[in-house]
């Protein structure tokens, strides 16, 4: 249960000690983990991100979990439920192929209002009750027609609008 990580009399410490130290590290003490946990150059990452790879790292060695058997296991269960990669039951289609996955919640402020609305299988919920599209909701709302993906800001980019001339 050694990952490597070694105080300096060289005596293994806890896995949590381990990922606790992270958090006080400077860089250069961040980039020598890298090096004996991964044996290379760390990538330029902030250090927030580093810490939590270098922690995740730490304990995959210690318990023996490796990201790859996460997502086998997971693969295996989706198999067996007979699930999509969405998670929903195969062959059932969702409304269209820009449709979020269900748990997806969109968050609008619009006139003073804060308004929250949250993806599920067969709509959208709002306000305790589920409508067919974002456009009923948006309508509720503003009490005028919207497209209800543009209101919750799901049409196309930023990039593209505009742009005309």
């Amino acid at each position: 249960m050694d990952p490597g990580v070694r105080d300096k009399d060289g005596a293994t410490r806890t896995v949590l000690r381990q990922v606790a130290a992270l958090q006080r590290m400077t860089r250069d003490e961040l980039r020598e983990q890298w090096h004996a946990l991964f044996g290379g150059e760390p990538p330029e990452y902030r250090h927030p991100i580093l810490v939590r790879r270098l922690a995740h790292r730490i304990q995959e060695l210690a318990f023996g979990v490796s990201a790859e058997a996460v997502r086998d296991r997971l693969e295996e269960t989706r198999a067996r439920l007979g699930l999509d990669d969405t998670a929903l039951p195969r062959g059932q289609h969702r409304h269209g192929t820009s449709t979020p996955v269900p748990g997806t919640r969109f968050i609008r402020e619009w006139n003073g209002g804060r308004y929250e609305v949250t993806v599920a299988r067969d709509g959208f919920e709002f306000q305790g009750r589920t409508f067919r599209s974002l456009t009923a909701i948006a309508k509720v709302i503003t009490g005028t027609h919207w497209n209800g993906r543009a209101f919750f800001g799901l049409g196309k980019s930023t990039a593209t609008k505009g742009n005309r001339t």
